[in-house]
């Protein structure tokens, strides 16, 4: 097992994260790691692949800030999984060929980017756990296996919290648990405001706010159960609708959902 040293010189190595959620999605752990990483050295987000009607794969490479690229691959709908997979590996060997990658980091989110980056030798590999993503709604078979694999091979281990922690803890020899926690710079600006949003501005109070994605994870019952038995608190629901029809969500007169917010 490597030692895990990080050195904020400008030697640092480069860093690569694999992630399963996009760079311009809601803003959240790997956004927030990455943006801070990127302070120390190059940082390449590198995206599951978007499927569309062209009949050339492509990889487009932005730079999103100082130091920060994000880079997506576009394939054929036609493609089938192997195919698919021999496409983002010439991508993601092309995309460290372009930009001189020789030292790095790989910095993981989601165990199905191991089935295209199993060749690399990184300095120091890490796995961070955020989510139990085998128990997503729609989450592949080979999952579990995946993880297991990654887990196999990676250097370090972060979960996104005690519950994980628990649960990765004996499956390798180096587990962390790094829960996620609040931008407090960004959250105490609403300390100044003086007037509401105008899309709150006509819910009465005492409102109950919930900001994040709205999936499978929601106890939609409990919900609707909260704002049955009590129609004098107004819930005020933030955040996109993602992975499940909107049409299953509870309607109630205090049940406000206002979408995803910048």
């Amino acid at each position: 097992m490597k030692k895990f040293q990080m050195s904020v010189a400008s030697s640092s190595p480069d860093l690569i994260c694999f992630s399963h959620l996009r760079w311009n999605f809601v803003f959240q752990r790997p956004q927030h790691l990455m943006s801070r990483i990127a302070n120390e050295g190059r940082v390449f987000f590198f995206e599951e692949p978007i499927l569309s009607d062209s009949e050339v794969p492509e990889l487009q490479v932005r730079e999103e800030a100082d130091n920060l690229f994000v880079a997506t691959p576009h394939l054929p709908r036609g493609y089938g999984e192997m195919e698919s997979n021999l496409w983002i590996k010439r991508f993601l060997n092309q995309m460290m060929d372009d930009h001189s990658i020789i030292r790095y980091i790989t910095w993981y989110y989601s165990p199905m980017h191991l089935k295209h980056s199993n060749h690399l030798r990184p300095v120091v590999s890490v796995y961070d756990c955020m989510d139990q993503l085998a128990n997503f709604k729609g989450a592949p078979q080979e999952l579990p296996l995946l993880e297991q694999s990654l887990l196999n091979r990676v250097d370090l281990v972060f979960t996104g919290g005690f519950s994980l922690f628990n649960a990765k803890r004996h499956l390798h020899q180096r587990v962390y648990p790094f829960p996620s926690s609040v931008d407090v710079a960004h959250f105490a600006k609403a300390r100044d405001l003086t007037t509401d949003p105008a899309d709150q501005a006509g819910i009465p109070s005492p409102r109950l706010g919930y900001v994040g994605v709205i999936d499978e994870r929601i106890d939609l019952q409990l919900l609707d159960e909260i704002a049955e038995k009590r129609p004098d608190w107004h819930i005020v629901m933030v955040g996109p609708v993602v992975k499940i029809d909107p049409s299953t969500l509870p309607q109630r007169p205090n049940i406000h959902y206002l979408g995803g917010k910048n």
